[in-house]
């Protein structure tokens, strides 16, 4: 069943820069939902350079969402910023991403102290209990998916189509000790698919489970001037026990607990949807039959009784914001949101709704009104 409830929306950044937060599996309110994370910059038409500065605030909720720059990077992308994030469980430590000299680092910020520790290696996700990081080589990223990496550094393995000493590193956030646990060599030779053959490789969108105990990722692989192919893929800390999934054209996910991945991909006996995957049973069970037809980036309410999703632009150029009730079927479109046609994909602004911690609440990117900026929507009426 499909239905349309749609709720005000409240502004809550304004130009004349832009603002945004980026992808939607980082966590962008503080424990006590009082206060936002956001990017201020000053362009929003082309690529960020080396020495493009993206400044980061901190909204205030109960001060008439005042917005106070505390930090900058020069490390980031218009998909994922710098990484931005509170710190799992601090109420005033942030983490993100900058180059520092010749190298990307992580830095972890106390907002109340204006104390900064950096760590040796850019951060892609950290896990709930805030003692481990994974990392990727940013500057590879940059070329083989513009958007996702930082321009500024040359790749040290650009000429290497699957570098063994290169790849998927997990890094102590309290100590900054790293090690190399899957390099892009071990995933080209795993399995190999044809296509893989020739094909430049690497790895995207890299995610802890819940308890901190596995991490998925995205093994994608391209033919020069080609199209690249994605497969899922899950492993443990130390880069063992992988599980490759069955599932073809792997998108956006979220892990739905600690066992099971939701993700938008492709089977040929059900065709595209979201599926619900079995962590190394790879059992796949397709959610949203009918309604859920096109790939948006999904997260799940806290309860898991609501996914929320959003898609991309439709022909009118408007990108739905949307609510999926698992337990009955039922879709609401709770918006719907003018999409302005950008330059090249890497300049796109997606929604990528993010929950408030209370699961109350909503914040979205939209270029609707014009600018890139960004808005927070009272879900507390549907969702209860």
């Amino acid at each position: 069943m499909r239905r349309e409830h749609i709720l005000p929306v409240k502004q809550i950044t304004s130009g004349p820069k832009h603002h945004f937060f980026g992808y939607y599996d980082k966590r962008q309110w503080d424990p006590t939902n009082r206060y936002i994370l956001t990017y201020e910059v000053d362009f929003a038409d082309r690529s960020p350079q080396a020495n493009d500065v993206l400044g980061i605030g901190i909204i205030d909720t109960m001060d008439d969402y005042s917005l106070r720059l505390v930090a900058a990077s020069r490390a980031w992308c218009w998909q994922q910023g710098c990484m931005l994030q509170w710190v799992p469980g601090s109420p005033h430590k942030i983490l993100y991403n900058d180059r520092v000299g010749d190298r990307f680092v992580a830095k972890i910020l106390d907002v109340d102290s204006g104390v900064t520790r950096v760590l040796p290696r850019p951060v892609y996700t950290i896990s709930d209990n805030a003692q481990w990081a994974l990392s990727v080589n940013f500057s590879r990223l940059a070329v083989t998916r513009p958007g996702y990496g930082y321009n500024g550094l040359r790749d040290h393995w650009q000429e290497d189509p699957a570098p063994e000493d290169d790849g998927i590193y997990l890094m102590d956030v309290s100590t900054g000790d790293h090690r190399l646990i899957l390099s892009v060599a071990e995933l080209a030779n795993y399995a190999p698919l044809e296509s893989m053959i020739g094909a430049k490789h690497w790895f995207n969108h890299l995610l802890f489970n819940p308890k901190g105990e596995r991490f998925i990722f995205l093994h994608r692989w391209a033919q020069p001037g080609g199209r690249f192919q994605t497969r899922l893929c899950t492993a443990d800390l130390s880069g063992k026990d992988l599980f490759v999934s069955r599932l073809d054209q792997g998108s956006h996910f979220i892990w739905f607990d600690d066992h099971r991945v939701l993700i938008w991909g492709y089977t040929p006996e059900e065709g595209h949807g979201y599926y619900l995957v079995e962590d190394r049973i790879d059992q796949l069970t397709l959610v949203g039959r009918g309604v859920l037809t096109r790939d948006g980036h999904c997260t799940v309410s806290l309860g898991k009784d609501w996914i929320l999703t959003d898609e991309y632009p439709d022909a009118n150029s408007e990108r739905p914001l949307i609510l999926y009730r698992l337990y009955d079927g039922v879709r609401i479109d709770i918006g719907r949101f003018f999409s302005p046609k950008a330059p090249t994909e890497e300049l796109r602004c997606d929604l990528h709704p993010r929950w408030s911690n209370d699961g109350k609440q909503l914040c979205i990117d939209s270029m609707h009104l014009g600018s890139r900026q960004m808005f927070v929507i009272d879900v507390s009426e549907i969702t209860g």
